[in-house]
């Protein structure tokens, strides 16, 4: 257990709010093509809406430091952007996975806009699966026939009964409608938080569709433990259709607005995730925190209350009881305005420092749960908008949908060492979007690139005063992360 450095109780907001004489920098960007393919070449075929299956977007919906230059990307449900069937909410049978990869820092050639230089490189793709059978979609009723000819089959990948294993899939209707949405042998999983255990084994991944917290291998991706979650998360009436299942239920998560973020303590003892939007019986902006012991499976929840964005994205850890949300609205590039909109301009990408230390527990209550709410810094640590675009960022660029956070390897930069905040984009597997530069309405507008994209931060001491790295075990990323994809597992 790492000691603490101060005494427990309740901190006050402003005790919370970053120093006003520190300063967090941005310090690097890198991207990759969105129209890339990773390292899963046996799921390359064209998936039902005539996406490639290995198609490398999503990577910023989950990011997390694996100890070293080794950071897990976790992409989401899949390439649903591309319409092709309403009745499963255009999803597709994409197999979920984790992409593992090198984020090498390195200083920048003088006279260059930041002071260094980030270069990802894919070394591994990892597709999740379970050892015991899931349930999986039929197809049934679905009235849509591929090209035209053949009907829209099984949500069974075919890479099952080639692999022996039962893997993960974003299509909608791979679920068991007599059962609660969190019956953890659906098949269907959106995964949106990602952390890794304190000796490398293991990856945790929260979702949306239930809401789950799985436990996987690292190395072979397989499923390894579920934890159950309280049953006030979960919806009772199921279905492929988000607007059907939203319109259907009264209490539990609210359609695509499940466990969006997913932090591991310092300790390594404890997940925290939280959930994106408020619950079916909680009011608007009342958005809730659950916490679990990995010993145990004891599960807490808190209250968390939205300031000024419209759900909350991730959560990281700065230690054991003191955690960095990230809160956002949809604005910014990929955002689709109507036709006689402006274009979207990025507005709220805001972190805030929270502390769960005094907080009470609301598991028994529901409604406005504003009285019960965590502590929570009055201005935020990272004002992403601001820091972009005082950078020389258009806001109409900066990605609609932040993330991905995650604390990464420390940095020296003028002969002072600083440590580093990575955050990613979901760039929604979208390859180009039409030019947020120009309005939807002018006849010259065209198709510009829509990459995964990556900045760094640095910080100092005094930025997180009680910031703890987690105790990562890093010879784990000699040889377990080498180049190679899934096949060889």
């Amino acid at each position: 257990m790492i000691k603490r450095t101060f005494l427990l109780g309740v901190l006050s907001a402003a005790s919370l709010a970053p120093a006003a004489h520190a300063s967090v920098d941005l310090i690097a960007i890198g991207s990759i093509s969105g129209a890339y393919e990773d390292l899963s070449t046996r799921t390359s075929a064209l998936l039902e809406n005539g996406v490639p299956g290995n198609r490398l977007g999503g990577l910023g919906s989950g990011f997390a430091y694996a100890g070293g230059t080794t950071f897990l990307a976790l992409p989401d449900r899949g390439p649903n952007a591309k319409p092709y069937n309403p009745l499963v909410d255009d999803t597709v049978s994409y197999i979920a996975r984790f992409q593992t990869f090198r984020m090498a820092l390195s200083p920048s050639d003088p006279g260059s806009d930041l002071p260094f230089t980030l270069t990802p490189t894919l070394r591994k793709t990892t597709l999740l699966s379970s050892p015991t059978p899931l349930v999986y979609g039929t197809g049934a009723g679905l009235g849509f026939r591929i090209d035209g000819v053949t009907p829209l089959g099984s949500g069974a990948p075919a890479l099952n009964a080639e692999r022996r294993r039962y893997y993960f899939t974003g299509r909608s209707d791979n679920f068991d409608a007599s059962k609660p949405s969190t019956y953890t042998n659906n098949a269907r999983l959106d995964p949106e938080g990602i952390r890794v255990s304190n000796d490398g084994e293991r990856v945790f991944v929260s979702d949306e569709y239930g809401p789950f917290v799985h436990e996987f291998q690292r190395s072979t991706g397989k499923r390894v433990r579920s934890f159950a979650l309280p049953a006030n998360l979960a919806i009772s009436k199921l279905s492929a259709q988000g607007a059907v299942e939203i319109s259907g239920n009264t209490v539990g998560r609210v359609t695509n607005k499940g466990m969006e973020g997913l932090a591991i303590t310092a300790d390594g003892r404890k997940l925290v995730g939280i959930m994106q939007a408020n619950l079916e019986q909680d009011k608007k902006g009342s958005l809730r925190i659950v916490t679990i012991d990995t010993y145990t499976g004891a599960t807490h929840q808190y209250a968390y209350i939205l300031t000024d964005g419209s759900g909350v994205s991730e959560i990281l850890a700065i230690n054991n009881h003191e955690f960095l949300v990230d809160e956002r609205d949809g604005s910014g590039r990929a955002d689709t305005p109507l036709p006689t909109d402006t274009a979207s301009a990025a507005k709220v990408k805001k972190l805030y420092v929270i502390d769960l230390d005094g907080a009470r527990d609301v598991s028994g209550v529901a409604g406005d749960l504003s009285a019960y709410a965590v502590t929570k810094s009055t201005t935020p640590f990272l004002d992403v908008v601001a820091k972009l675009t005082a950078a020389g960022t258009d806001p109409r660029l900066i990605p609609s949908k932040i993330e991905g956070i995650a604390f990464g390897q420390d940095v020296t930069v003028k002969g002072i060492t600083r440590h580093t905040l990575f955050v990613a984009n979901d760039n929604d597997f979208l390859a180009t979007i039409a030019d947020p530069l120009k309005l939807p309405s002018d006849a010259t507008r065209g198709m510009v690139a829509n990459p995964n994209q990556f900045f760094v931060f640095a910080f100092d001491d005094r930025d997180l005063p009680r910031y703890q790295p987690q105790r990562m075990d890093d010879e784990h990323e000699r040889d377990r992360d080498r180049d190679h994809d899934d096949d060889e597992d």
